[in-house]
């Protein structure tokens, strides 16, 4: 079944009318030695501003040596994560790229753009459908006569497909636990996330650097409410307004990596996973996939930068005690292919047809070593039509929604798509891995709740021993026209549909 291509998996825009809508990287050992001799980089002649990372032996990216390397090629300095040896840099300088490569020590640099500084804009995908105040009050007026239920979760069948509902009569989950979400903002004023919103952890970090102003982790009415709807998928609190999140006693925070125009850059992306390492965070959400490529190819100089940039930060969070949770994407593509067609890239300037290899080009962070890649399921339990999916690329599955009119969930719910928090004290349905990932990120913290002093490899053992086995089933046909819209491979064990099966709440916290 062909499915429409959709910018990124920030969320899936489903129309109306079709219902209401691991292994662990190892950061190479530091070296103490003095800074090896820099070759002369030649300053090229002014071009377009873009912004670059630069990747170093691992612990001189803070020297001086690389500092004044960075500007004799025509840059500045904009940010020096010196414990992975990631250094963001600003030039105009056509040449900046090349000649800094010479440099010895310097190990890989890229542009992270195509577009100039700043970001041009493009049109988001994606909007949430809002409940309006009258959806409320009629959800709540059904829901009234449920014990110990929020009013809104008559609405949340993904609660239940996920024993969330039977975990909360055991568990909500700690507040010494945060989750933070690595998205477009998210606003705690909202009600349901304001008593468990963390803003020691929050942070914004859009130009590749920490900003701990104050709210500068909250979106602007420009800006997406991707991050607000996650974050209420994670943690809104069981609180007797609205709905309840997956672990409703956890805490959550907003590290805010997403430009207004709704790009998410390496800079901004390693930025987060550095502050969630250093700042006590035990579980990221990662729903979206690193701009301006969605597959970073390795052959190509400036994109293996920055899949090498990203691999270090998300390495690092894990060696941290981290456990990453990322989405598997939303165009029906088999990641274990041998190859794909990636008709956006790059998505902030000219996009084009490319044909990649998915084993030398890269999702990332979701197809990093030891990141959670999760696929999303509907309402009858199946893959989601929209979903990746693939034999050993997926790591588990959970409810992201679906079409109504493909997966129908069972009364009083009324849309196949997924309930969370909008900014400004709203509520709405999105779709998407987008809405899957929150909810394994949601039992991670579960686990860390009950298990406390569990390093990141422990979690991610109990996720996956946790989750219930699902089979691959008939053969797939979503949309019942008689064609098979993809095919799974694998056992009930583990297969690439459902990886390691659909997350399981209620295991989280026996």
């Amino acid at each position: 079944m062909p499915v429409p291509f959709v910018r990124s998996r920030r969320a899936l825009a489903i129309p109306v009318g079709l219902g209401l809508a691991t292994a662990l990287a190892v950061v190479p050992a530091t070296v103490a030695s003095a800074a090896p001799p820099a070759a002369s980089p030649t300053v090229s002649e002014v071009g377009t501003p873009t912004s670059y990372v630069v990747n170093v032996l691992p612990g001189l990216a803070d020297s001086a040596f690389y500092r004044k390397a960075v500007e004799r090629a025509g840059g500045d300095v904009v940010y020096a994560y010196d414990k992975i040896g990631v250094i963001v840099a600003h030039s105009d300088r056509t040449g900046f790229a090349p000649a800094i490569r010479k440099v010895l020590g310097v190990q890989s640099a890229g542009a992270t753009r195509t577009a100039p500084l700043p970001a041009q804009s493009t049109t988001d995908t994606g909007s949430p459908i809002k409940l309006s105040g009258a959806d409320v009050a009629a959800a709540a007026k059904t829901n009234a006569a449920a014990a110990d239920k929020d009013p809104l979760e008559g609405l949340q069948w993904d609660l239940a497909a996920i024993k969330a509902d039977k975990a909360h009569e055991k568990y909500l989950g700690s507040d010494k636990v945060t989750v933070g979400v690595i998205d477009t903002g998210v606003d705690d004023t909202h009600p349901d996330l304001a008593a468990n919103f963390d803003r020691a952890a929050s942070v914004n970090c859009v130009g590749g650097k920490p900003d701990t102003s104050e709210g500068a982790w909250r979106p602007s009415a420009a800006e997406s409410p991707h991050g607000t709807h996650v974050a209420g998928e994670i943690a809104a609190a069981k609180n007797g307004i609205g709905m309840s999140g997956v672990a409703p006693g956890v805490k959550v925070a907003g590290i805010k990596v997403s430009t207004t125009e709704g790009f998410f850059y390496t800079e901004a992306v390693v930025c987060g996973f550095m502050w969630a390492a250093d700042h006590g965070v035990d579980v990221t959400n990662n729903s979206y996939y690193t701009d301006p490529w969605y597959f970073n190819c390795t052959n190509d100089p400036d994109q293996k930068a920055l899949v090498e940039a990203v691999k270090r930060a998300t390495s690092y969070a894990e060696l941290k005690g981290t456990v990453n949770v990322a989405a598997a994407g939303n165009e029906n593509y088999d990641l274990a292919s041998e190859k794909i067609t990636d008709p956006a890239s790059p998505n902030d300037s000219t996009p084009g047809d490319r044909v990649v290899d998915p084993s030398k080009c890269f999702d990332i962070p979701t197809q990093l070593p030891g990141v959670v890649t999760v696929a999303s399921t509907g309402a009858k339990g199946l893959k989601s039509s929209f979903s990746n999916y693939g034999d050993g690329q997926i790591d588990i599955a959970a409810p992201g929604g679906d079409s109504t009119v493909y997966q129908t969930p069972a009364p009083p719910a009324t849309s196949g798509l997924i309930l969370g928090t909008l900014p400004g004290g709203g509520y709405g349905y999105m779709a998407g891995t987008s809405m899957a990932s929150p909810h394994v990120a949601g039992v991670a913290a579960l686990i860390k709740s009950r298990h406390p002093h569990a390093p990141a490899a422990l979690v991610k053992a109990l996720l996956y021993a946790g989750a219930d086995d699902t089979a691959c089933g008939a053969p797939y046909d979503i949309d019942g026209d008689g064609e098979i819209d993809a095919v799974c491979e694998g056992g009930k064990k583990k297969n690439g549909f459902y990886g390691e099966g659909v997350a399981n709440a209620l295991n989280a916290v026996r």
